[in-house]
């Protein structure tokens, strides 16, 4: 069992700002081969978070701690959408192949990720240049 302390956010968070992406994550999965991802991403004010897809999955998104946007753009790279994330807002569920990505907009932000499937990285095809 793991329960998500104000501790492990806060150690989570110090992790992120020493990474040169200013991200860290937290792996949730029990046991570590299991076929799905649950994760807690720690974000930090200038993570750069690439306009992204996710092809042969949906993602499930809360925001834990802090505030953040999610950007959804068309196969154009047109903005088409921004969702605020607070804590007790939103609970995004964003459909397999949609182009999106994000801003973090306070320091300490961190939210709960979750996808089908084992981890993938992101292939250059699953990338869009704007």
């Amino acid at each position: 069992m793991v329960t998500t302390t104000k501790e492990i956010l806060d150690e989570l968070t110090a992790k992120a700002k020493e990474n040169p992406s200013l991200r860290c994550n937290l792996d949730l999965r029990n046991p570590v081969d299991h076929q799905s991802q649950r994760m807690l991403n720690a974000l930090e004010l200038g993570t750069v978070m690439p306009i992204h897809r996710h092809k042969g999955s949906s993602e499930t998104c809360i925001c834990i701690r802090g505030h953040f946007e999610e950007y959804f753009y068309d196969e154009n790279g047109i903005l088409t959408d921004t969702i605020d994330m607070v804590p007790g807002g939103v609970m995004l569920n964003i459909e397999k192949g949609q182009w999106h990505s994000l801003k973090c907009l306070e320091s300490g932000t961190v939210l709960f990720e979750a996808k089908d499937g084992p981890y993938q990285p992101l292939s250059p095809e699953d990338i869009m240049e704007v």
